[in-house]
């Protein structure tokens, strides 16, 4: 008797993802992990921006940059075949434009906590919009063989950033309410 076959998708947000952007998926909850703890700490209130400052800094080290060309070369390559999708790429390669200029400024050490704020919910925006717009839309666009030269691409060009999701220091983790 054979194995039962292992299914070719991963639930993510209650959305079935395709393996091939699974890798891509993962590191999209992870920086969402890091918006709503930013959400979180500035309705707290009173907050040191440095540390945050140096987290975005370092997630963009570790594995943002190398996402955002993976992205850019590979899927958003793709994707710009379809003519149904190229307004949506044009409006994601500006997201990452203006998520770079928040990340210089970041390893500056230069956001507030207005820009703070601004910058969480535009990556968090920016996600969801590739999750919910691009990548549904790419699952139904690509066949089979086109998302398996999709996934080794993308497997290659991720090969260097971490597997795990980066750790919150100290300062940036999430409290209980009623401790300061």
């Amino acid at each position: 008797m054979s194995a039962p076959k292992v299914p070719q998708i991963w639930l993510c947000n209650n959305m079935l993802r395709d393996k091939n952007l699974v890798p891509l998926s993962r590191q999209h909850q992870h920086a969402l992990a890091m918006c709503v703890r930013i959400d979180r700490a500035l309705q707290a209130g009173d907050i040191d921006c440095a540390p945050w400052q140096a987290e975005i800094a370092q997630l963009w080290e570790q594995e943002v940059s190398v996402h955002f060309a993976a992205e850019e070369t590979f899927v958003f390559a793709a994707a710009v075949r379809f003519d149904e999708l190229r307004q949506l790429v044009s409006e994601l390669i500006e997201d990452h434009r203006e998520l770079r200029a928040f990340v210089e400024r970041a390893a500056d050490r230069r956001l507030d906590t207005d820009s703070l704020r601004e910058f969480g919910q535009k990556l968090s925006q920016h996600i969801r919009k590739e999750e919910r717009q691009l990548f549904e839309s790419l699952q139904k666009l690509l066949s089979a063989e086109e998302f398996a030269r999709l996934g080794t691409e993308l497997q290659s060009a991720l090969a260097g950033t971490a597997e795990a999701c980066l750790m919150p220091t100290e300062a940036t983790r999430l409290r209980p309410a009623n401790s300061k």
